[in-house]
């Protein structure tokens, strides 16, 4: 709840949020209605994906970036994508 409860202070300065959680926490971003949150399917202290998926961690950023430009209120997106564990060794 801590990411929740720092979001809507910064909102209450004037400056806009986006928040990144993952499924298991989905109720609370909702129970809290932030104004922009994205949520992945990925496992607790992975919310961008695997260690070194660049890519992923590219596209969920991208994802609560682009809610800036589109959510003109309270706004949660579910990205569809599974967390798939890293091929790099």
């Amino acid at each position: 709840m801590s990411v929740g409860h720092v979001a809507r202070a910064i909102e209450s300065a004037g400056i806009p949020t986006s928040s990144i959680y993952i499924r298991a926490f989905r109720h609370v971003a909702e129970e809290m209605k932030l104004s922009r949150a994205v949520v992945t399917r990925h496992p607790m202290g992975r919310p961008l994906g695997a260690a070194g998926d660049h890519a992923r961690h590219r596209r969920v950023t991208i994802a609560a970036l682009e809610l800036f430009d589109s959510a003109a209120e309270p706004t949660l997106v579910e990205l569809p994508e599974p967390f798939r564990a890293s091929t790099r060794r």
